[in-house]
């Protein structure tokens, strides 16, 4: 088993070279910590596969420091491309794009011929990937299936023993994975929702975007993570509940007070027994997703329930973000499909 180290911001050469070395180190962004791998290197990123005990078919999004680090693998860039990382890069929008025949390695692509590309806005892992001087392939640093990492704590949770190191930069600022747009296809799609809303992408685009297509049949390679396999999912039943189910909620809860647990904004849980657990997902939206993993883990990882009843929100702007994470790790259930 690996000791696995805490650098800190200032000790990325040392992380930098780890990385140079086939290690795997984690890496905190924007959205949710990162798993890093040299993104060149075969066996490094296989590494990541087995650390994470993730499906092979599901692709690695590569992780840059600039446009130009994405051209050496994917030539000329299209000026759809070039609009989009003018105005989100770094930031959090994920782009899918051709690559060039062979220029990174089946294992990073899940033998796709287009490859997904992130420059993440954290000043910490960018220097570390220019110190490294090599893209990073950068998945979630979890267990696979389980709520994505937010801060430095959740990765030694789940890896502790099974990567090299962990870059602790403090909790992430936005919660939720990067928007993933496919520019591989005829018309721009959204594959992954995120912080960057359809609305901002056509307003630079100047085009309709695509927004429904986040999920494949299981016959299919996905082309972006999360579209395939079960994700954020703890080991409680995670129970979704709209705005105006919330009385019914909480007489369920109050007549199952040993087993119930509830994340909700801070005007819902005024009304909640102090004996029901309970984690505050803050004023609105944005600190909804904030906090959402971090929720999650919370129950998952020290009282562990049976039900999380979890608020759910409207499928706009940041809320559609949210509740594409939310309803897969309730697996669609809301409360509403209770038999009670």
């Amino acid at each position: 088993m690996l000791i696995t180290k805490i650098y800190r911001p200032d000790e990325i050469k040392e992380a930098a070279k780890e990385l140079r070395l086939g290690e795997l180190i984690a890496f905190p962004t924007e959205t949710v910590y990162g798993l890093g791998a040299d993104a060149t290197n075969e066996q490094a990123v296989k590494r990541v596969y087995l650390a994470k005990g993730r499906p092979s078919d599901n692709p690695l999004i590569v992780t840059v420091s600039s446009k130009e680090m994405v051209e050496k693998y994917t030539g000329a860039l299209s000026k759809e491309a070039q609009k989009l990382m003018a105005t989100f890069w770094p930031g959090s929008l994920t782009i899918v794009l051709p690559i060039k025949p062979g220029a990174l390695s089946k294992a990073v692509t899940g033998g796709l011929e287009t490859a997904a590309f992130r420059m993440p806005k954290n000043k910490t892992t960018l220097a570390l990937i220019k110190e490294a001087n090599v893209p990073l392939v950068g998945p979630s640093a979890n267990s696979s299936g389980k709520p994505s990492p937010t801060t430095a704590q959740h990765v030694f949770h789940d890896l502790e023993g099974r990567i090299r190191g962990i870059v602790d930069d403090g909790p992430t600022t936005v919660g939720v994975e990067s928007t993933i747009i496919d520019l591989s296809t005829k018309h721009p799609t959204i594959l992954r929702p995120g912080l960057v809303t359809a609305e901002e992408l056509e307003t630079v685009l100047q085009t309709e975007v695509i927004s429904d297509k986040h999920k494949v049949g299981q016959k299919e390679t996905p082309k972006a993570p999360g579209m395939k396999y079960k994700h954020y999912a703890p080991s409680a039943q995670v129970v979704i509940v709209s705005p105006l189910e919330w009385e019914k909620a909480l007489a369920f809860a109050n007549a199952n007070k040993q087993a119930v647990a509830i994340m909700a904004l801070e005007k819902d849980l005024a009304n909640v027994s102090t004996e029901i657990p309970t984690f505050s997902l803050g004023e609105n939206i944005t600190s909804a997703s904030q906090r959402l993993f971090a929720g999650l883990r919370h129950f998952d990882d020290q009282l562990r329930p049976e039900i999380i009843l979890c608020a759910g929100f409207a499928e706009e702007g940041l809320g559609a973000a949210y509740m594409n994470r939310l309803k897969k790790a309730a697996g669609e259930t809301f409360f509403s499909d209770l038999k009670i």
